[in-house]
Parts: structure tokens; sequence; C-alpha cells
């Protein structure tokens, strides 16, 4: 998919490693069904605000990925991280792909399904 060394795209010419987010709280508690709701919602809507769509699905599969297969996913789609959480990353045309938290990791106050 990319050119080899197309992931060096950045300023200072080093790959970014991705680390998993910083540990965050819902608003309200939620269940482990209504966050898996609101992921895919969230994925089934955000190729409509821009993007391309197989950059979404490489950030799809990266999200859901253990770190150093997501790591590699971004880097084998030429996508450029911005916050080594993945919340902000950009492709190599400059398009801006901005994630929630909650497709990233689960809430803090996150209640277990019974």
């Amino acid at each position: 998919m990319g050119c080899a060394g197309s992931s060096q795209a950045e300023g200072d010419g080093a790959v970014k490693k991705i680390q998993k987010p910083k540990p965050w709280k819902h608003p309200q508690p939620i269940t482990k069904s209504q966050l898996l709701q609101m992921r895919d919602e969230f994925w089934d809507t955000a190729p409509h605000y821009g993007g391309r769509k197989e950059i979404w699905d490489a950030l799809r599969a990266a999200a859901e990925a253990n770190l150093t297969l997501a790591q590699a996913i971004v880097d084998s789609a030429g996508v450029i991280v911005q916050n080594a959480d993945l919340t902000i990353c950009y492709d190599e045309r400059g398009a801006k792909y901005e994630l929630p938290k909650y497709v990233l990791s689960e809430p803090t106050n996150l209640i277990r399904d019974s």
C-alpha cells in the first residue's frame, strides 16, 4: 500500500511510537455493550466526515489491535501519528483523522456486563 519509507514523512524524520491512551472517565458509567455500540456508530459514520476509507479501516484495525500490531498497521498504511495515543493522525495527503478515546480504550468507570 505505502511506499518504502513513507512512514518517515514527519518533519523530524522519527516515527512516533504508539502508546496506550491515558486512563479516562466517561461522563456517566456505561456498560461494555454501550461502549461497543458507541464504537460501532463511530466507525460506521467516520468515513463520511472526510479522509480516505482505507485509512479509516487501517485506524480501526490499529485501534482494535495490540500495540505492536497497531504500530505495523499505521506504518504500512502511511499514517502519520500526531498524538502517540492515536487520537490525532494524518494521512500522506494531509487529511486529519481524529479518534475519540472510547474507540481506543475502555473508561475507568466501565460497568462490567453480568
